[in-house]
């Protein structure tokens, strides 16, 4: 199984090149399926052999350049269940992705540049979750974000190139925060292995150095999540780009080199059981928490139907944030295990969940404004009578992001609910469930002036998506309702093994290492077997 994690970065990023080539048809289109389906095999081959072989990580170092264990200079691909879940994440949203712009990307030129750049921004996604040093990180947080600043530009109107560029600038300042924080990190431990910083900053301990160097990684990878207040880009780019790619985005782009990035190094790297670490739960806790508010507030306010789902996306990045944070402010603080472990638990449920939900929705803005020609929801409605299609799966989304059993949203808003309660935070968790009542209403408006009603005097007359499209937004909807009313079924191979590998901060990590490597890490994992729904 070790030997498939070069293919998640090598079959993509190969694909990339020659689609330029190749050019565009209906085997073009048939290839990019079978390389996103292969990508999903391989994805549920490792999560199926990290749940059921007692696979704890795998680690494939590329090349013969492993040296001593003091001062390796390898380059490393590692999975554990965290790598594993944002693998099975980001392999099935671009799959489905993919499948829906079979007929989406027709309106546009210069076809097969959009699959060259789609495959290398997914190159670049796994790359990020596979790397196990942080330069490398770095490297494929530029290769997926590059591609995805030209994405987001592919109209090449007006509005889609300044969205692209305010993206640009704000991603550059973000790229600068994390390349410095690497490099403060490199001065004080002379590694760039993630298991050997780990290692390294035991004896270093909580310095002013270290501190800077984790507020330039919250800060850098903050904005590539979309945390208030580093938000600015997210609710131009995510209107602007084709639906596909707006799914992308949203879906798995911002968990990917954002939220993943975060809670890796906060966890794996600095650790929550170090002197720093009640610090860092309250940074995560504080921007989880204004990231919920102020997003749900500027959804609120919203006509435009995917800029109100941009919007929404930034509140929902804060429920993952609460629940990694909560879950991060126990452990520091030496409460109990089952307590964080089910907060953390909830957070990483939810961040899966949103990726289902949170595409599916802008699938279906898409599929709106290509029946329809436009997305002001002052200029819709009906859509139940002439699209039952995405008016359907619309409202299954609607119902899910708004928290509404059975589907999944409320579940993993309940778990997160009940375990920042637990934890001791009941106005955090007041809190939780009163967002969740403004993203209803938020929703609700949506369903009111997009599904239901009369249907105007369109411009032209509404048309449903064609079959691709259709089956896409098929296919999300069906995972929004099996994600929650199978999550006792699914909940042991896919959720808890990324919780462990969280929760046990950077014992956990040393697996990570060269061979022969000796890293003494003076923390006692927590048991968190148990920790769960």
């Amino acid at each position: 199984m070790t030997n498939l994690l070069p293919l998640f970065v090598a079959i993509p990023l190969a694909g990339g090149f020659l689609a330029p080539l190749i050019g565009y048809g209906s085997d073009e289109r048939r290839a990019g399926a079978a390389r996103m389906l292969a990508l999903l095999v391989g994805a549920l081959l490792l999560a199926g052999s990290i749940a059921f072989m007692g696979a704890a990580a795998r680690v494939c170092w590329i090349g013969d350049w492993i040296g001593t264990s003091s001062r390796p200079v390898g380059l490393s691909l590692v999975c554990d269940g965290l790598t594993e879940l944002l693998l099975i994440t980001v392999n099935s949203i671009a799959f489905i992705a993919l499948i829906y712009s079979w007929s989406y990307i027709e309106r546009f030129t210069g076809r097969s540049l959009y699959y060259c750049l789609f495959l290398i921004m997914l190159a670049g996604l796994n790359g990020v979750v596979l790397a196990g040093d942080l330069f490398n990180i770095f490297v494929f947080m530029e290769v997926a974000v590059i591609a995805s600043y030209a994405l987001v530009a592919f109209g090449v109107e007006r509005p889609e190139l300044e969205a692209s560029f305010k993206y640009i600038v704000l991603g550059s300042v973000s790229s600068l925060f994390v390349l410095l924080g690497i490099a403060v990190l490199y001065n004080l431990t002379g590694q760039l292995n993630m298991a050997l910083i780990a290692d390294r900053l035991v004896a270093v301990g909580a310095t002013p150095a270290v501190w800077l160097a984790a507020g330039c990684f919250i800060m850098g990878f903050g904005l590539k999540a979309a945390m208030v207040p580093f938000h600015a880009w997210l609710p131009d780019a995510h209107p602007s780009a084709p639906a596909p790619i707006s799914a992308m985005l949203s879906g798995v782009v911002i968990k990917a080199v954002g939220v993943y990035a975060v809670c890796r190094l906060m966890f794996n790297v600095f650790g929550m059981t170090t002197p720093g670490g009640a610090m860092y739960a309250n940074v995560l806790i504080t921007l989880g928490v204004l990231s919920m508010i102020i997003g749900v507030l500027l959804a609120l306010g919203q006509w435009d139907f995917k800029r109100l789902l941009a919007y929404s996306s930034i509140s929902q990045v804060g429920y993952v944030f609460l629940g990694v944070g909560v879950g991060a402010a126990v452990l520091a603080g030496g409460g109990p295990a089952p307590v964080a472990g089910l907060a953390i638990f909830g957070g990483l449920f939810h961040l899966v969940n949103h990726a289902a939900f949170k595409s599916l929705l802008f699938l279906c803005s898409g599929a709106t404004e290509y029946g329809t020609g436009t997305r002001d929801m002052h200029n819709l409605g009906g859509l139940k009578h002439t699209m039952p299609v995405t008016a359907g799966c619309c409202r299954v989304a609607a119902l899910s992001i708004a928290g509404v059993p059975p589907f999944n949203g409320f579940w993993s808003k309940l778990i997160i609910i009940i375990a920042v309660a637990q934890a001791g935070y009941w106005s955090l968790a007041a809190l939780a469930a009163l967002v969740s009542f403004l993203t209803l209403t938020t929703f609700l408006k949506v369903q009111r002036h997009v599904i239901d009603g009369d249907p105007p005097a369109y411009e032209r007359q509404p048309r449903e998506a064609p079959g691709a499209m259709q089956l896409a937004m098929v296919c999300l909807t069906v995972a929004c309702v099996l994600l929650g009313i199978l999550l006792p079924l699914h909940q042991g191979w896919l959720i808890k093994p990324a919780q462990r590998a969280l929760v046990s901060g950077p014992g956990y990590a040393t697996a990570f290492g060269p061979p022969g490597m000796t890293a003494q890490i003076a923390q006692a994992t927590p048991r968190v077997e148990e920790a769960g729904p």
